[in-house]
C-alpha cells in the first residue's frame, strides 16, 4: 500500500507505533549498554538518577491537613464560657462577699475596669468578685448613660483572662445570634430584633440588670438594663474609656 493512500487517522496511529518500536528498541539498547559498561559509570549514572528524585521530592510542598472549621455549637458553648469567666459580682467593701451581691457586670481585663448598670446600690468604692472567687477592691470612675465603669488600683492583683472586644451598634444585624449567663447563672440565646445608636432590642429574657451579652465570637455588644431583651449598647461603654483615656 503507498503511505499517499493513507488517511489521517491512519497515519497517527502509524507515526504512534513508530515511537512506541523506537522507544522499547531504545530501552533495550540502553538497559544492553548499561550491562557492558564499567562499574564506575553505572555507579555514576545511578548517583545523577537519586540526586534528580531527592530534588524533585523536595521541590513539591507538603500540604498539612486543615483543621475543620468549628460547628456552631461549639462557638456558642464557646462564646458563653468566655461571657461566664468574665462575670463579676459587686459588694459593699465593708462587708464584703458575706453580704448579698449588690450588683452584676463584666470584667474586661485589658482595660482593667469592670462595668455594669448603674443602680442606686452601688457606692464610690465596691468589692468586685471575679469568677474564679477572687475580690479586688475597685473605685467608680466613670457613670453615664446608665453605665458605671470601676477601675482598679495599679498594682493590685487581676485574674488574667482573654480579653473581649466592644461591638458597635454600625456592626450589629437585625436576626444575628446574642448569647448571655444570666444573674442566676443560667445560659440563654436569642437574636438582634432592633438596634439604634442608645438601645438594643434582642429577645433574650431577663437576665438581670448588669449582665453581659455577648455575640458568637464571644464579643460584648451591651450590657442588660433590667428590661427583658433592653441593652446599653457597648459603644456607651467605649465612650466612657475613652473619656478616662483607658484602652480596650
Amino acid at each position: 500500500m503507498n503511505i499517499e493512500e493513507l488517511s489521517k487517522a491512519q497515519l497517527i496511529l502509524l507515526t504512534i507505533l513508530v515511537n512506541f518500536v523506537m522507544s522499547v528498541a531504545t530501552g533495550i539498547m540502553t538497559v544492553s549498554l548499561l550491562d557492558q559498561a564499567p562499574p564506575v559509570v553505572t555507579q555514576a549514572i545511578n548517583r545523577v538518577v537519586d540526586r534528580t528524585v531527592e530534588r524533585v521530592v523536595q521541590a513539591v510542598p507538603s500540604v498539612a491537613p486543615s483543621s475543620p472549621a468549628p460547628s456552631n455549637q461549639e462557638l456558642v458553648m464557646s462564646a458563653i464560657a468566655a461571657d461566664a469567666h468574665r462575670a463579676v459580682g459587686f459588694y459593699p467593701p465593708r462587708s464584703g462577699t458575706s453580704s448579698p451581691v449588690v450588683a452584676v457586670g463584666t470584667f474586661l481585663p485589658k482595660s482593667r475596669v469592670a462595668v455594669t448598670a448603674t443602680r442606686d446600690a452601688l457606692t464610690r468604692d465596691m468589692l468586685v468578685q471575679f469568677e474564679n472567687g477572687s475580690t479586688a477592691l475597685a473605685t467608680l470612675s466613670q457613670s453615664k448613660n446608665g453605665i458605671s465603669v470601676y477601675s482598679f488600683p495599679t498594682g493590685t492583683t487581676i485574674p488574667e483572662i482573654p480579653s473581649t472586644l466592644l461591638v458597635t451598634t454600625k456592626d450589629l444585624r437585625l436576626g444575628q445570634t446574642v448569647l448571655a449567663v444570666a444573674e442566676d447563672g443560667s445560659a440563654a440565646t436569642g437574636i438582634v430584633s432592633k438596634v439604634s445608636d442608645t438601645a438594643i432590642n434582642t429577645t433574650l429574657p431577663d437576665i438581670g440588670l448588669g449582665s453581659a451579652v455577648v455575640d458568637i465570637n464571644g464579643n460584648i455588644i451591651g450590657i442588660a438594663t433590667g428590661i427583658p431583651g433592653s441593652l446599653f449598647p457597648a459603644s456607651v461603654i467605649s465612650a466612657l474609656l475613652a473619656a478616662t483615656s483607658t484602652p480596650h
